[in-house]
Order: C-alpha cells, then sequence, then structure tokens
C-alpha cells in the first residue's frame, strides 16, 4: 500500500463523518452552540472544510473551491472571504450560519473531489516536498497532509459530540 491510499483513506472517513455529523439536523440544531464560547456543528464542519480547502488548495496550486464554486456567495457569510475560522472569537464563531445540512455537506464533499484528486497524483517523492519552511523543521507534504487530515477529524469528532449533547438534551 502506498502513503497516498493511506491518506485517501483517512479524508474518506472524513467525508463519512461529515456526514454523520449533521445528517437530519435542522437549522437549530446546526447552529447550536452548547455555551456563549462553544462551537456550534455549522462552524465545526464549515472551520474544517474551509481549513482542507485552503491548505489543499496551497500545496497543490490549486483555486480553493470556496471562490472558484461560489461556495462564499451560497453561505453568504459576514466574514472575509479568505476566512478560515481560524482564532476566531465566540463573536465571529456566532457569525457562521447555515440553515441546510446540505449546504455543509455540498461544500465538503466538493473539497473532497478536489482532494482525492490531488492525492491521487501523488508520488512518494511528492510527499517529501518541503511546502513550509516557517518551522523547524521545515513542513514536508506528507507531514501537512497528515496534520490536515488530523485537525479535521478532531473537529469531526467534536461535531459528533455537540449532536449527542443536544440530543440528549432533547430527550
Amino acid at each position: 500500500m502506498h502513503a497516498k491510499d493511506v491518506l485517501i483513506d483517512g479524508y474518506g472517513r472524513i467525508q463519512e463523518e461529515v456526514h454523520a455529523a449533521v445528517d437530519g439536523l435542522g437549522p437549530e440544531e446546526l447552529n447550536a452552540r452548547p455555551s456563549g464560547d462553544a462551537n456550534s456543528i455549522a462552524w465545526l464542519i464549515w472551520h474544517l472544510t474551509r481549513v482542507q480547502d485552503d491548505h489543499i488548495a496551497d500545496a497543490s496550486g490549486l483555486d480553493q473551491v470556496w471562490l472558484a464554486q461560489d461556495w462564499s456567495k451560497r453561505f453568504g457569510l459576514k466574514l472575509p472571504l479568505g476566512d478560515t475560522g481560524y482564532g476566531h472569537s465566540p463573536a465571529k464563531v456566532a457569525k457562521v450560519r447555515v440553515d441546510s445540512p446540505d449546504l455543509l455537506t455540498g461544500y465538503y464533499d466538493a473539497v473532497h473531489e478536489q482532494t482525492l484528486g490531488f492525492l491521487r497524483g501523488l508520488t512518494a517523492r511528492d510527499l517529501e516536498r518541503i511546502v513550509d519552511e516557517n518551522w523547524d523543521p521545515p513542513v514536508s507534504l506528507g507531514v501537512r497532509l497528515v496534520s490536515v487530515l488530523s485537525d479535521d477529524l478532531q473537529h469531526v469528532g467534536q461535531a459528533a459530540y455537540v449532536r449527542g449533547l443536544l440530543q440528549s438534551a432533547a430527550a
């Protein structure tokens, strides 16, 4: 098995969990925050997708799906176009509101397709390419891809946890 196949499998698991986290939820559940400084399911899924989109586009030289496929317009958020949610205050988290899980999964699926297209074309040598020299040691493409995978899995797990909290409170 090639390392890219492991990455493809890992990113596929994110897609499955994104769908599971939002399936069947309405606007109230998607946008609910367990406390005033907590993240909503909508914010968590939007953020993990924005980070994946941003980082994969940067590493691959492709345009971000957010801009190229007009997802920024579909979401209609009152945030800067390049915003990924990194470092958001509770007030900014509150600005990320969606009315449908389909918007979140549609955007994630589009980013996922671009990610898979990029991953399928990789060689072992590609994974060694340095993509960020701002760290010591510099970050290779392989490390960056695992970092995004890890971050996304953490955030989708948080979304599943919030979903469980909401369902428990409603029961």
